[in-house]
């Protein structure tokens, strides 16, 4: 279908009418992502727990193999760039920790919040736009239908230096 092949050449897997072929798994491998190691904890914690069909998230740091991708602050030691791509890689730790849980992202019905925190300088503004590159994420595996409620926060630091934190709750079919 044309409107579909648009899309997949625009980077999403939106159709004409808005909705999603396939699930989850099938947009992730459509749109050559790859997901990283579910993330360990940094301490004594686990990164997820589920009950009912809420499944909750420790706060996700934009790590690869156990170590910071970043370190720093917004407006500071990093541009809205940085951060966004630490955000995004934040996000993969999300999906990677969810399908470790449920075996399939398929399994995901709903996101239902998402919180992103930022550490910034003084004088940077530019957060919701560093928040979009994980909505938009979610909106292309999970599709808009899905979207959550999304708070965004500047702070004066996070948890190792890092530069973004994320919390997500999932609604997961049983």
């Amino acid at each position: 279908m044309e409107g579909e092949e648009t899309a997949l050449t625009t980077g999403t897997l939106q159709d004409v009418q808005g909705s999603r072929a396939g699930g989850a798994e099938r947009r992730l491998l459509e749109l050559g992502i790859q997901l990283p190691s579910a993330p360990t904890p940094f301490g004594p914690y686990v990164e997820t727990v589920q009950t009912g069909n809420l499944l909750f998230f420790s706060g996700m740091l934009p790590v690869v193999d156990h170590k910071p991708k970043y370190v720093g602050r917004l407006g500071k030691e990093l541009d809205t760039e940085a951060g966004r791509d630490a955000a995004y890689t934040a996000a993969l730790s999300v999906l990677a920790a969810a399908k470790k849980h449920l075996g399939s992202l398929d399994r995901v019905t709903r996101v239902v919040r998402l919180g992103v925190f930022i550490a910034t300088s003084g004088d940077f503004f530019d957060q919701p736009r560093v928040a979009d590159a994980v909505s938009e994420l979610f909106r292309d595996i999970f599709g808009s239908e899905k979207n959550p409620v999304r708070l965004v926060i500047g702070v004066a630091s996070l948890p190792l230096g890092m530069p973004i934190e994320l919390e997500v709750i999932f609604e997961v079919a049983e």
